[in-house]
């Protein structure tokens, strides 16, 4: 899977966004002709419909089916490719937002056609595992869903699922924020008791980035030993390399082309934004990120069985990808895959600026000294503190812009303490200085605890995860 705003595209061009409007319409057409629910065919046309308006706010005209923009027709800079007006721009491999606050996520709902997280989903959440929702889910951070609900009503019935994550490995070293999936994949797996497969998309980084393939694969095992450090257990847990697993799994291979098969190059380039000069390995990608979707892609864990629904857990700039594959998966006889949705972890420097592996500074590195982490918390956290601590005392900060409050709202577990500092920092009672102590503490001894775990895995501990095996489950 892609580093959501870690590498740079340029905005979308017209002839981006138009094909992007006609594969939406193909789309629809499909679930039409599939006869498929009403709310599926509305939240599409919605889409279609706001796909549509950003043409016309790009292009200053009228969508029009088969009349492709002129080449030499000038981008209108307002538009929602450039966010500085407070606009958003999100996809696989980059995410823009004109606010401090961060990306508007009851748009990007709307705009992607998902459901929200509400109350009521957290609760029968509860309902039915019996524990407490993790606090990712009751602070929103996990906020939007595709078919929740019917994952339950499944798991209700006894009916077995799975779980699907990834993580493309652009550096050997991974940033906290990389660890927000996993953390919540791993109180999925334990609460629902459910086997789940890691996709390490090596090949995409060597198809998007300057590195070799020995690279790619180095890297992909090296994330590998930070992701095992998050504390999964072997015996319910498949990690796999594309590079490697694809070559040994005919039936994941085979689900590859079943998806190829299925998806046009306009639509592709439509959902994706490719263009003619992009190389013909990122076009074929999205097939490869959704095969792990479809449970006879692991004949090893799921006995050939072609009906066990998955869901993925991911950051929603991961969502094109498996709008994409929900769309094909009823036609090769597939369950659609479920999905649930995170916000985007911020930079330090704020919630508009991007996070970059190549800029140390950008985040807080699992490799990351106690030294290292106070003195980037102190110089980079942005603030939202006032100038003086006189005004500060009067006014109180801001905490919807304040990083260290952010950070803090993924990392403090302690909901009544977590409220008392926001209270605090908004009243003026707490300062700048003394929220960044807070999140310094908190970082401290959860980044030392997870450096003492990877220590203990060695080269054949991660032989064993990436092991096609049957895992601890009958099917």
């Amino acid at each position: 899977m892609s580093d959501s705003g870690t590498s740079t595209s340029g905005s979308l061009l017209p002839m981006d966004l138009y094909n992007q409007v006609t594969a939406q319409g193909d789309k629809i057409r499909v679930l039409k002709s599939e006869k498929s629910p009403k709310e599926e065919i509305d939240a599409a046309v919605k889409l279609l419909l706001a796909l549509k308006v950003d043409y016309k706010n790009v292009t200053g005209q009228d969508y029009k089916p088969g009349v492709p923009p002129a080449d030499d027709m000038p981008t209108n800079r307002n538009g929602p490719s450039t966010p500085n007006d407070g606009d958003d721009f999100v996809d696989p491999w980059t995410v823009q937002t004109g606010s401090a606050k961060g990306v508007d996520y009851d748009k990007l709902i709307v705009r992607f056609g998902s459901s929200k997280i509400d109350q009521a989903l957290i609760d029968r959440i509860e309902r039915v595992t019996g524990q407490k929702a993790h606090h990712f889910l009751r602070r929103g951070i996990f906020f939007s869903h595709r078919d929740m609900h019917q994952v339950l009503d499944a798991y209700e019935k006894k009916k077995p699922f799975y779980l699907y994550t990834g993580r493309g490995p652009s550096s050997e070293a991974m940033h906290v924020g990389h660890l927000i999936p996993f953390i919540f994949t791993k109180w999925l797996q334990e609460v629902f008791n459910v086997p789940l497969v890691v996709q390490l998309t090596d090949d995409e980084k060597y198809l998007w980035k300057d590195l070799t393939l020995e690279k790619a694969y180095q890297y992909a095992t090296e994330n590998a030993k930070d992701i095992i450090a998050c504390g999964f257990d072997v015996n319910k847990t498949f990690i796999f390399s594309d590079l490697e697993y694809m070559g040994k799994s005919s039936g994941f291979y085979q689900n590859v082309v079943k998806v190829q098969k299925h998806v046009t190059f306009n639509q592709v380039k439509g959902i994706f934004g490719f263009t003619d000069s992009d190389c013909i390995g990122k076009i074929s990608f999205p097939a490869i990120q959704a095969a792990p979707s479809f449970s006879s892609s692991f004949p090893e864990i799921f006995k050939g069985r072609k009906d066990i629904q998955c869901l993925i857990p991911c950051a929603i700039d991961q969502d094109p990808y498996f709008r994409m594959t929900r769309d094909v998966a009823p036609r090769i006889n597939y369950p659609k895959p479920a999905l649930m949705h995170s916000t985007f972890f911020p930079a330090l420097q704020g919630a508009q600026t991007k996070m970059s592996a190549s800029d140390p500074n950008s985040s807080i590195f699992l490799t990351d000294t106690a030294k290292q982490i106070k003195s980037k918390i102190n110089k980079h956290a942005f603030s939202g503190g006032k100038d003086t601590i006189e005004e500060h005392r009067q006014f109180g900060g801001n905490w919807e812009v304040d990083v260290s409050y952010m950070y803090l709202t993924f990392f403090l577990e302690d909901d009544e303490r977590l409220e008392q500092i926001k209270q605090d920092y908004s009243s003026g009672a707490l300062l700048t200085g003394d929220l960044k102590k807070i999140l310094t503490e908190t970082l401290q001894p959860m980044i030392s605890a997870h450096q003492e775990r990877r220590k203990h895995i060695t080269e054949e501990t991660v032989k064993q995860f990436m092991m096609p095996r049957k895992l601890a489950f009958d099917f």
